[in-house]
């Protein structure tokens, strides 16, 4: 749960995602807003696969490092 709260990919993806609820509150209900929307969901899935990815990849050079020791 850690690496999610303190990923940089996830602190940009929450804080467009505040942008997005402000504009969603304030401006115009257009196609504009949907794009919003998308491209906000778009980055959340890739900040999430961003960071399990991440977290793989550390995990299998821990495990290096402990066979090798």
């Amino acid at each position: 749960m850690r690496k999610f709260v303190f990923s940089s990919a996830m602190i940009g993806v929450v804080s467009g995602g505040w942008n997005a609820v402000r504009a969603t509150r304030t401006g115009p209900r257009d196609w504009r807003l949907l794009l919003l929307w998308l491209g906000w969901s778009l980055s959340t899935a890739t900040a999430i696969g961003t960071v399990i990815i991440d977290a793989r990849e550390r995990n299998a050079e821990v495990e290096k490092l402990k066979l090798h020791s």
